[in-house]
């Protein structure tokens, strides 16, 4: 196995961590001011502006920096036997990694933007972080169809070329052949 085989590898296994980290995170210790008016959530953002930056850091951008390394080994190793299907995947991989990026660094950008705009108006404060919100979640925060294409055409090379464990690849001729066994 060569070394981007093996650098992909803990780039999948740092991902995995990070985005179950991002869900203990946000569901045990993220205390967010739900039914709050404009001036206390910004005050409750203000006070966790570095916490939350440091977050959306580590869950966008660090991710999406691992999961480049992600997209080329995979595609390294899926290349020489189903290059077409590779190389697709590859590039809604790659278009993944730049969503996921840019929902990192417009999230915190503009966190600080909406604090410094929520001292002289919550209430336009509050409408550009709904904007900003909507726009992360659009790119890559809430959206995962780039990200669930590069995974679905990933494993349609897999399985043609037999390179998923030997349990994904019996259940996946288990059920293409089981209307064979019932007919």
């Amino acid at each position: 196995m060569n070394n981007l085989q093996k650098i992909g590898g803990v780039a999948a296994l740092s991902e995995a961590v990070i985005y179950l980290s991002a869900f203990v995170f946000f569901g045990a210790f993220w205390d967010f001011p739900v039914g709050a008016d404009d001036r206390q959530t910004f005050i409750f953002l203000a006070n966790n502006q570095t916490i939350l930056s440091i977050v959306n850091l580590t869950m966008y951008v660090m991710f999406g920096i691992l999961l480049a390394v992600l997209v080329l080994a995979l595609h390294q190793r899926l290349k020489t036997k189903a290059l077409a299907l590779s190389q697709t995947a590859s590039v809604f991989g790659l278009v993944w990694v730049g969503l996921v990026i840019a929902s990192g660094m417009i999230a915190n950008i503009g966190l600080g933007a909406v604090i410094v705009l929520a001292e002289k108006n919550a209430e336009q404060a509050m409408t550009a972080w709904i904007v900003i919100n909507t726009i992360v979640e659009g790119l890559g925060g809430g959206n995962e169809v780039v990200g669930g294409l590069w995974v679905f055409l990933l494993s349609v090379a897999a399985l043609k070329i037999n390179e998923l464990p030997k349990l994904f690849r019996s259940i996946y001729w288990f059920g293409r052949y089981s209307h064979c066994v019932s007919s």
